[in-house]
């Protein structure tokens, strides 16, 4: 009789699973030749080079045509950074210095990454990519298969210590019934990937070298939890439950109600035009983040007004009628723009971004909100604004009246800790505010959201966490004024409910996230929900937050 034993990750993506275990084996590089080339072969070596490089880059833009939305859109970005001008020229010197051209990829890839984990944020996640295409490249140029998931002969539960956004983005949910990392953390492009699949997945599981390929497991995304040994009798009928309530997630079609008759207002995160009529074709009700910088990340100069108004009117043309909420620039850290990110900074998370960039460079902010207003006046919707990075009511009173000047519906994320802490005075200023949960948790937690050692910190059940959005949420209770979340959190339908129960009056997520928060709200009644949110904020820890809601939801 097998023994039962339970370990524990990051949950990212809620679901069960009971199959094999089925482990990612990645290509080992072996020793590579080091000797300097004969200075007669360093030429035919870079177009070796640049063959492989383009094979690799070839493979992951056709994959990307073959899949849509997020994968599509994290395969063609890392094609676009195999082929990157930057990378290839670095180890062109490398190899023209007499570097073989395999040993080059892998220096110059060490270099590369050693800077993105200095920009830290989404740069050092990034790394992952980068070291996944040097990976490929190598595989490419001494002849091996390329790497990637195996060949499956039945339903599985794949394990990896971590996983490239290539393999995720091509794996066959039919065939992969939940995915488990040893890695990783919530924002990943693995989780993001795993997330519109559907498939459950736990991160950050840093036990999980003790499961033996072909060992049944079963999985409970959930909770972060990865069982050995569980008994059949007990699993199989939970996992049938959960097919059953995943297919009442597909066959969820709007709008968003409870149980018990509230409408709760569900909108999609969006990043440009195309993005936001891919939303609109769902379920969306209206943008509740539209993410101007990212339109933006590979100018070398500031756009001119027309060229930001067209690229924001494009979003608005998506949604008549409805609400659109703009997000000024919030450039810096994570987001490094070239005409308007300092370089060097020892802390960018901690430094100048978002409403910061402005202190340096103050006509960017009124020249993006004149543009965001000349999109605007051709929509006959709600245009509303709000602004990230804002910690002091001086600032809340200064982009408050700018942003109503231009006849716009002004408002500020609550991201930084002191914006929770002073939101009885800033609700008292502002139209609406918005919680973007992934910084606000990563600034409570002290944290870097990005750091996959820490992500027990940076998970957004976190009672530290819970507290602060349960105080700005009955703040706005009290003032009559909306409270939104628009970060990971608003796309866990469990949290989802416990985020309406303490009084938030609209979601944003992910358009493909809608579906299974619509479903799971429409389950429950508001009742269920604010005893849910009372019962979180009782918890010791995340787990225990995440146990307290289910119990109080009647959920296993």
């Amino acid at each position: 009789m097998s023994t039962e034993k339970t370990i524990y990750g990051t949950p990212v993506v809620n679901g069960l699973a009971y199959a094999p275990a089925a482990w990612v084996s990645r290509f080992q590089i072996p020793k590579l030749d080091t000797t300097p080339l004969p200075e007669s072969e360093r030429e035919t070596e870079t177009t070796r080079f640049d063959q492989a490089a383009a094979t690799v880059s070839a493979r992951l833009a056709a994959r990307a045509k073959q899949t849509v939305g997020t994968a599509s859109d994290v395969l063609a970005a890392q094609s676009e950074l195999s082929a990157d001008p930057g990378y290839r020229q670095m180890v062109h010197q490398a190899i023209k210095a007499g570097t073989p051209a395999a040993v080059a990829a892998l220096q110059t890839t060490e270099k590369f990454c050693a800077m993105f984990e200095k920009a830290g944020g989404l740069m050092a996640e990034r790394t992952t990519d980068l070291r996944d295409i040097c990976t490929r490249v190598v595989a490419e140029l001494l002849g091996e298969p390329e790497p990637g998931v195996p060949q499956l002969r039945e339903p599985s539960v794949l394990l990896a210590d971590d996983l490239a956004p290539a393999d995720t983005a091509g794996l066959n949910p039919e065939m992969i019934l939940a995915l488990v990392t040893e890695q990783g953390g919530s924002t990943s492009h693995t989780s993001i990937i795993a997330r519109q699949l559907g498939i459950p997945c736990i991160v950050a599981m840093r036990e999980l070298g003790c499961v033996p390929p072909g060992e049944k497991v079963f999985v409970d995304a959930s909770l972060g939890s990865l069982t050995l040994g569980a008994p059949v009798h007990e699993v199989l009928p939970r996992v049938e439950a959960d097919v059953r309530a995943r297919e009442a997630i597909r066959n969820w079609a709007g709008p968003a109600r409870l149980a018990s008759g509230e409408e709760v207002e569900l909108l999609a995160n969006v990043q440009d035009g195309a993005g936001a009529q891919k939303a609109a074709s769902g379920y969306a009700q209206g943008v509740g983040l539209f993410r101007t910088e990212l339109c933006f990340l590979d100018s070398t100069h500031e756009p001119t007004l027309d060229e930001q108004a067209a690229v924001y009117r494009e979003v608005l043309t998506a949604f008549p009628n409805q609400k659109v909420v703009t997000r000024t620039l919030d450039s810096g850290s994570d987001k490094p723009i070239a005409w308007a990110t300092l370089e060097q900074e020892p802390n960018p998370a901690l430094g100048v971004r978002g409403l910061r960039t402005t202190g340096l460079n103050q006509g960017l902010f009124t020249r993006q909100l004149d543009a965001i207003a000349a999109a605007s006046k051709q929509h006959s919707g709600k245009n509303w604004v709000m602004v990230p990075m804002v910690s002091t009511l001086p600032e809340v009173k200064w982009v408050t009246k700018l942003i109503r000047e231009r006849g716009l519906v002004a408002g500020i994320m609550v991201e930084v800790p002191a914006a929770a802490i002073m939101i009885d005075h800033f609700l008292e200023e502002v139209d609406f505010v918005s919680i973007g949960t992934n910084d606000l948790t990563q600034y409570v937690m002290a944290a870097d959201r990005m750091n996959a050692n820490l992500a027990t910190y940076t998970d957004s059940w976190q009672p530290a966490v819970l507290t602060l959005i349960a105080r700005v949420a009955r703040v706005g209770q009290e003032k009559g004024k909306p409270v939104g979340v628009c970060g990971e959190a608003a796309a866990d339908p469990v949290l989802a409910c416990v985020l309406i129960g303490m009084g938030v009056t609209s979601l944003s997520m992910a358009a493909t996230a809608i579906p299974g928060v619509g479903a799971q709200l429409g389950a429950v009644t508001l009742d269920q929900c604010q005893a849910a949110a009372a019962a979180v904020l009782q918890a010791a820890d995340a787990g225990d937050a995440r146990a307290r809601a289910r119990r109080a939801l009647g959920l296993r």
